[in-house]
């Protein structure tokens, strides 16, 4: 043990589990992974609500925060099973084909499965469900739990001049043309703002395929090229009707 005031012992919590407490549960637009944007704010349309626990469900845990624009959440990859958890990942958007470290990319398989996302905020409104906190932009399935809010804060969050390493641009924007009949209010926004950045794998050319995905309520199915995205089929989900 260091007797010496400037080096302080550091308790070593590594030794135990570490208990983190889910404040909510975050229901969004996207009923499964796929078709979940890669990155927050991608897709502006894309709705999300924080159904909060009911010790957290309180107005005075969020006094003052509709005086931010933005929120950071801080999340679970819960659909990620541990045993596929790595040191090393294939990033989508290389294509698949290259490996880099875990650290080094914003992939699921983590060791703590931990996400973080930065959402903007809507509302906060008192329900007959309880408090719900109301975002948009989210990147994540419906169903998510939420394991802390924090406020999105510009001067110190946003860094002039940072290097963005293999993601230095945002995914590239195809048109999208609906060969169906497209969904009335923001649904059909909705998927074709989520289809524009193609979700589909990076590695995958076949213009034949049939990709299919439950987003806002529907199911839909789409093929697509590196120029077009076409929506072939669109169906309200049976849960949904």
């Amino acid at each position: 043990m260091s007797t010496d005031p400037s080096h302080p012992e550091i308790h070593d919590a590594s030794q135990g589990p570490l208990e983190l407490r889910v404040i909510g549960i975050l229901r969004t637009c996207y009923a499964e992974k796929f078709g979940v944007p890669r990155q927050s704010g991608l897709v502006p349309s894309a709705w999300g609500e924080i159904h909060l626990r009911p010790e957290f469900a309180r107005d005075e845990a969020f006094r003052g925060i509709e005086g931010f624009s933005h929120l950071w959440l801080i999340t679970l990859f819960h659909e990620v099973k541990p045993e596929q958890i790595g040191l090393t990942v294939r990033p989508p958007r290389l294509g698949g084909n290259e490996r880099l470290g875990v650290f080094a990319t914003r992939s699921p398989f983590r060791p703590n499965r931990l996400a973080l996302s930065v959402v903007k905020f809507e509302a906060l409104e008192q329900t007959s469900q309880g408090l719900i906190l109301k975002v948009s932009g989210v990147d994540a399935v419906d169903g998510t739990p939420v394991l802390d809010i924090k406020p999105y804060v510009p001067y110190a969050d946003s860094i002039p001049g940072a290097v963005g390493g293999f993601a230095t641009e945002a995914p590239e924007r195809h048109p999208v043309r609906w060969l169906c009949s497209a969904p009335e209010g923001p649904a059909g926004t909705i998927i074709a703002d989520s289809l524009t950045i193609q979700p589909s794998p990076a590695y995958q050319h076949d213009p034949d395929r049939i990709y299919r995905a439950c987003i806002a309520g529907h199911e839909i199915a789409w093929r697509q090229t590196d120029a077009s995205v076409e929506l072939v089929s669109c169906e309200p989900q049976a849960r949904f009707s």
